[in-house]
């Protein structure tokens, strides 16, 4: 019996000696916390003024509830893959401390309280567009687009990008189109972001068989994919300008942001350097933040 297998095998006694720390770990709390950031941007930009602090409160327990469902469903779904990656192999459901049932039972735990959240206290456009948002993360995604498809990142990026519009329309209970340009930013941004990534992490997505653009096409061809998207994401950054959401600070600070992360992708591309890669991914993530900030920034001295 390999090691895989008596740790499958052993699962159900493992599950039993799971912490509260392994249970959090399944919800991807550092991945939540950015998506509450990006959802607490997009109620603030909402409005001229300040949000309800219900709104506030309860919008994003209900938002942070429902996205570390989906999480715990992608440990368990994941769970083979999560074996064989350096970077997932000691993840709870990959070493059996929780087994597929109970992480399954977590995971409905936590929807159905973001669920109850969402539409008793904040609106049930913000419900519903955030369950189909996850159900397309954890379903649509880690099911079957993950291992289908080398665009995988690029199709399912739009749910990753959703959390603006959620904590928009927790506030103004409406689709609008501003709102829709911040889902377009972190769309644009998504694919120059995970590609960077994977071509830090190639070998472990080839040994789990997962198609990652590195993997099927190789780096040049996702270093120049990388530098297409960082212009496609330069110029859509540059939209709440363009559409009067924003003033000259913002454009000021996008521009700045922007031509930093070009920089990035064009020494990715000449140097095809896995230091590089890693670098880059690691300012894509300073790059999302620091444009937010800006956009705040600039949202309330001009209103």
């Amino acid at each position: 019996m390999t090691e895989h297998a008596r740790t499958l095998s052993h699962s159900g006694a493992a599950s039993a000696q799971a912490s509260w720390r392994d249970y959090l770990e399944l919800t991807k709390p550092r991945v939540v916390a950015l998506m509450i950031l990006t959802s607490v941007i997009g109620m603030l930009l909402a409005e001229p003024g300040l949000p309800s602090l219900a709104v506030l409160l309860f919008g994003n327990l209900g938002i942070a509830l429902l996205a570390g469902g989906a999480a715990v469903v992608n440990h368990v779904v994941d769970q083979k893959i999560d074996t064989v990656m350096a970077r997932t192999r000691k993840r709870p459901v990959a070493t059996g401390r929780v087994s597929p049932l109970s992480g399954l039972l977590f995971a409905t735990t936590l929807a159905v309280a973001g669920m109850v959240v969402l539409v008793w206290q904040v609106n049930q456009l913000t419900a519903w567009l955030t369950l189909a948002s996850l159900v397309g993360y954890a379903g649509i995604y880690t099911l079957f687009l993950k291992r289908a498809t080398p665009q995988n990142i690029v199709i399912g990026g739009l749910a990753g990008a959703m959390p603006p519009l959620l904590g928009w329309t927790a506030v103004t209970g409406q689709v609008e189109g501003h709102a829709l340009l911040l889902v377009l930013i972190i769309f644009a941004w998504t694919p120059p972001h995970f590609w960077a990534l994977a071509i830090h992490r190639k070998e472990e997505y080839a040994k789990a068989g997962i198609p990652m653009l590195p993997v099927t096409h190789g780096n040049k061809y996702t270093e120049l994919h990388i530098l297409l998207y960082t212009l496609i994401l330069l110029a859509v950054s540059l939209l709440p300008f363009v559409t009067g959401m924003s003033g000259g600070i913002y454009l000021m600070g996008a521009l700045a942001l922007g031509l930093r992360f070009l920089q990035y992708a064009v020494r990715l591309l000449r140097g095809d350097d896995r230091q590089v890669a890693l670098d880059t991914f690691k300012y894509s993530i300073t790059y999302l933040m620091a444009l937010f900030v800006v956009l705040l920034v600039d949202h309330f001295v001009f209103f």
